[in-house]
């Protein structure tokens, strides 16, 4: 059994003004190739499909076009629902994608069978069977109760998820048991795991409740197919609990990242391997660092890879000379001539200059609302429990605000 594992798509990403629909196209295309080159009999997509969500028409219209495409090279599809997709918008057209091969779960369900599938090889028989388990909101698995701490709802929200984990995995092993053995048991999640390493364009998923699932909570599956994180990357070094990152940079911090999606290999042993396939880089991203003396050669490298129609899109953090108030200006005239797009400006804030000066100079595009809301609470003088009680609500309001958006 073959199983391409990707997620963190982000179909319609507006970045800094600028539309990733033709690094997205180019994806999919490649994806598809490498499905039929590599007969891969089935493609999860472990969350966040889309940006929004609502998402604009052209990233419905990819969406649609790939699942077209999938069926036409012989493999089939799961979506699972992430945190930044409208479980309404993915449910709409389960049942009419289900005809081209393809099963939605954008949420957990009532229904724990809904949420347990059996992926077939090519040729029809049965290759594995999954857990298909989406982002998980509290409000799914868990009854708020009053009075308890932030703590409290920590270790409720954990216990919550694990048992939802477990109970679909003894349904796993049930079914296992019906179709004759033999067959590999997969789970998926939409989650941030205990050692992950995350990147500045993931959003916080558990707030004001659970920050990190830890590795031990997961039932004793085969394989774990994991979205949200970014970065591509082994959870506490096991080879069988995977993040395989999102196919392109979606932010500056991720641009010396080598992206990829993972071919899992299965057999009635269970994981055989796990090969990464790197994934193309369709737009060059950079970000550099100096002052207006250095940049010129730094740009004048990252040059190399633009052409006037694709231009590199370049973060510049200036140092030394980060006082000026002409930056702007400055650096346009540096890229004056070059296949270089300048998306955004930083400065350096040094040590020297006065904290007025560095909250003048720092931006609103350079900070989340956690950032600001932590910025606050350091002017006040607050002791750890009130600190602690006001992140903890903080992160509640943030947390429905973000589910009422999907």
């Amino acid at each position: 059994m073959r199983i391409l594992h990707t997620s963190d798509w982000h179909l319609g990403q507006h970045f800094m003004g600028k539309t990733r629909q033709a690094e997205h196209q180019a994806f999919c295309q490649w994806l598809i190739e490498q499905v039929r080159e590599r007969q891969v009999d089935a493609v999860l997509i472990a969350g966040d499909v889309f940006d929004t969500g609502a998402p604009p028409s052209y990233a419905r219209e990819q969406y649609n076009q790939f699942i077209v495409e999938l069926r036409d090279a012989g493999a089939s599809l799961v979506v699972l629902g992430g945190n930044h997709d409208s479980v309404a918008m993915l449910g709409e057209s389960r049942t009419l994608l289900a005809q081209l091969g393809t099963r939605v779960v954008p949420a957990v369900g009532v229904d724990l069978d809904q949420q347990l599938l059996v992926l077939k090889r090519r040729s029809g028989v049965p290759g594995a069977i999954l857990c298909a388990i989406p982002f998980i909101r509290p409000r799914d698995v868990l009854q708020s109760q009053a009075g308890q701490s932030a703590a409290d709802k920590q270790l409720s929200l954990q216990q919550a998820i694990q048992d939802h984990y477990q109970q679909l995995f003894s349904l796993a092993q049930q079914r296992r048991a019906e179709l004759g053995g033999g067959l590999p048991i997969i789970a998926t999640g939409h989650l941030t795991t205990v050692g992950a390493s995350a990147s500045e364009s993931v959003r916080e998923i558990y707030v004001g409740a659970l920050e990190a699932f830890p590795t031990s909570a997961f039932p004793a599956v085969d394989y774990i197919a994991l979205g949200h994180i970014h970065r591509p990357q082994k959870v506490g070094g096991l080879e069988h609990i995977r993040y395989c990152g999102s196919p392109i940079a979606l932010a500056f911090d991720e641009a010396s990242q080598q992206k990829e999606v993972l071919l899992v290999e299965m057999d009635s042993i269970g994981l055989h391997k796990v090969e990464a396939l790197p994934v193309p880089r369709f737009q060059a991203l950079h970000s550099l660092r100096g002052s207006l003396a250095e940049l010129p050669a730094q740009l004048a490298e990252v040059a190399r890879e633009g052409t006037p129609e694709l231009p590199v899109w370049v973060e510049v953090l200036v140092s030394t000379d980060d006082y000026l108030n002409d930056l702007q200006a400055r650096l346009l005239a540096l890229c004056e001539g070059l296949p270089v797009e300048v998306l955004r400006i930083r400065r350096e804030r040094g040590t020297a200059l006065s904290g007025l000066q560095r909250e003048a100079r720092e931006t609103l595009d350079e900070l989340n609302p956690e950032e600001v809301f932590h910025k606050r609470l350091a002017t006040e003088e607050l002791d750890d429990a009130l600190r602690g009680n006001l992140l903890g609500m903080h992160r509640e309001v943030l947390a429905d605000l973000r589910e009422g958006q999907a």
